[in-house]
């Protein structure tokens, strides 16, 4: 029984916390900095459901000194009050109050940067599996006044209309005069995100003419009420808004629904990270972590409007377009809503994968599907030789299953689709790395 208990434990590390936390009697237990898509609800709605998994009673939010800082505060039974403080600046901030030591933990909805991870070396490896902790999907949405008839834009248009090049409705085929512009800020990861999917990819700057904003709310409502606005924005963030469905290279368009942004196919679909240092001591920084990583905590991710990494299995709709084999494999199956990736340039499994493998573990033990159940569809980027580009998908589809079968997973079939079906363009490493992919489908 032990043995059988250790097992589940490495196994589902995700479970709720449960020991007592220590109480300091000076200062607040944890400092929480960074991402204002993260800080701004759904960063505070965690750390009050874990001060509630701890007993804390009158658990409440307090603005704190500045704009988009809070305090969370909660009782004892002993009547000793808690607080951890939450900044929401944007997500280079919190590494930067890392460096200072002036947070524990750094909430970024961009993975960190390269200058960054040098940077915080001495903290030790941010990047390491213990570090880096995907606690959410969001997808960027690009957001229109409602009245706007436009339904669909690419990714190039966007890098065009966004650097000023194309500054009318008609210019691309709708109606209203000069485009308005509203963005993010330049510490907010939302803009990181948006630089490096849209704007970098094709050396373009924001145009200086675009309304910056701090606050995801505030942007929406702008673009709301302006009939000639567009903006982007964090998908709980569309409020009022019309979100527009995106084109990426030859991929089909794609509106922000859940079931594309929870397996990354979305074209702008991102990562919400928690970074904790492997040098941190603080148990609180820990404990929420692990919180928001078991059911409890990412149920309250989804209610804050974000997408959860919970694993469903979802109906996909055959289409003319999708190779024959595969309209066989959707007829027949059902996908789950997870994608592995892998680490750029390796065969290894990215940390989110590593995640994500005990989370399709635990749903084919739940439904009865560890034997002969599964399909792993592998997809890969465009190579000169379409041969070698089905080998690879199969070959990445193969690491899957090996981490599979360590779990008592007896695979039903693997399928290669090379370059075929991808979600994203080709011509830069994030979409090259999107198209990497492996796709699980259970019968």
């Amino acid at each position: 029984m032990k043995l059988r208990v250790l097992f589940l434990l490495t196994l589902f590390p995700l479970c709720a916390v449960s020991a007592p936390l220590p109480i300091s009697d000076q200062g607040p237990a944890l400092r929480i900095q960074g991402s204002n898509t993260i800080g701004a609800a759904l960063g505070p709605a965690l750390v009050k459901g874990l001060m509630e998994h701890q007993g804390l009673q009158g658990v409440h939010s307090e603005p704190a000194e500045g704009a988009n800082e809070q305090r969370v505060v909660g009782q004892t039974r002993q009547g000793k009050r808690v607080t951890i403080e939450v900044a929401a600046h944007g997500s280079s901030t919190g590494f930067a109050a890392l460096k200072k030591a002036h947070a524990d933990l750094a909430a970024s909805s961009r993975p960190i940067k390269d200058s960054e991870l040098v940077d915080l070396e001495p903290l030790g490896d941010l990047k390491s599996p213990g570090a880096e902790h995907v606690i959410a999907i969001d997808g960027l949405a690009i957001i229109l006044n409602p009245r706007n008839p436009l339904h669909t834009l690419n990714t190039e248009q966007l890098a065009q209309i966004f650097n000023g090049e194309v500054s009318t409705w008609e210019a691309l085929g709708g109606i209203g005069g000069a485009i308005h512009l509203y963005a993010r800020d330049d510490q907010s990861g939302t803009y990181d995100t948006f630089k490096e999917l849209v704007l970098n990819r094709r050396a373009k700057p924001l145009a200086a003419s675009a309304k910056r904003f701090e606050s995801s709310e505030a942007l929406s409502d702008a673009v709301s009420q302006d009939p000639q606005g567009i903006g982007f924005i964090g998908l709980p963030y569309v409020r009022q808004a019309k979100a527009v469905a995106i084109v990426d290279g030859d991929s089909q368009p794609m509106l922000p629904l859940t079931s594309l942004i929870a397996t990354e196919d979305y074209p702008l679909s991102r990562r919400l990270f928690f970074y904790l240092p492997p040098s941190t001591r603080n148990p609180w920084a820990k404990a929420l972590v692990d919180f928001t990583q078991s059911n409890k905590g990412q149920a309250i991710v989804a209610a804050n409007g974000f997408i959860a990494q919970q694993v469903q299995a979802i109906a996909v709709e055959p289409r003319d377009s999708m190779p024959e084999e595969y309209q066989a494999i959707a007829r027949d199956a059902q996908r789950l809503t997870v994608n592995f990736r892998f680490e750029e340039g390796s065969a290894s499994l990215d940390n989110k994968a590593r995640q994500d493998l005990q989370r399709v573990v635990a749903y084919l033990q739940n439904h009865a599907k560890l034997d002969k159940q599964v399909t792993l569809v592998g997809f890969g980027d465009a190579k000169n030789d379409p041969q070698r580009a089905a080998l690879l998908s199969k070959l990445r589809a193969m690491a899957v299953r090996r981490e599979l079968v360590k779990s008592g997973v007896v695979l039903r079939d693997i399928r290669g689709f090379g370059a075929q079906m991808p979600v994203a363009a080709n011509t830069a490493d994030e979409g090259r790395i999107k198209n990497r992919r492996v796709e699980v489908w259970v019968y």
